[in-house]
């Protein structure tokens, strides 16, 4: 069987970042999955599902309410190896195009206070596995990342190679 192509990005060069992952075209339309790699891949601790699953529902939720991005958003969730999120857009972007508003959600996550949404029994099939604390510390790390992502020598806007 021949690997998929998330499988052939070398995850040992690979650091936190907005990676395009791949564009697919849908009929007439294109679908641009992106990569928020918030940690480094088998080199720093990945993160816990509590956190994740609070990144996962706030990120959701500011994403589906964005004024200039909600009827794009096609989908929002956690990546298995839990080093980062899934964004995938309907559209035809570039990481540089979408880095204010990954910044934006992700100041959403570190200043959020109160109740996070959807997590009671009603609305979530695993609401008690949440942690708000926690989701908030990750948001700001990833923050440093976004905010000064020029700075750093290697790209953190492409995949390396």
């Amino acid at each position: 069987m021949e690997k998929i192509a998330s499988f052939t990005i070398d995850h040992i060069k690979l650091q936190p970042g907005v990676y395009v992952s791949r564009k697919d075209k849908v009929g007439d339309s294109t679908v641009t999955t992106f990569d928020l790699r918030m940690t480094s891949p088998n080199e720093e601790p990945v993160m816990n599902t509590a956190e994740m699953h609070t990144i996962e529902h706030l990120g959701a939720t500011f994403l589906r309410n964005h004024k200039d991005f909600g009827d794009k958003t096609v989908y929002f969730g956690p990546m298995g190896c839990r080093t980062g999120f899934y964004l995938l857009l309907a559209g035809d972007y570039e990481s540089k195009d979408i880095l204010p508003l990954v910044v934006e959600m992700y100041e959403f996550v570190r200043d959020f206070e109160g109740e996070v949404p959807g997590a009671s029994p009603k609305d979530c099939g695993n609401y008690l596995d949440m942690n708000l604390g926690m989701a908030k510390y990750l948001a700001a790390k990833y923050l440093k990342v976004l905010t000064h992502i020029d700075e750093f020598p290697e790209s953190r806007l492409v995949y390396p190679e």
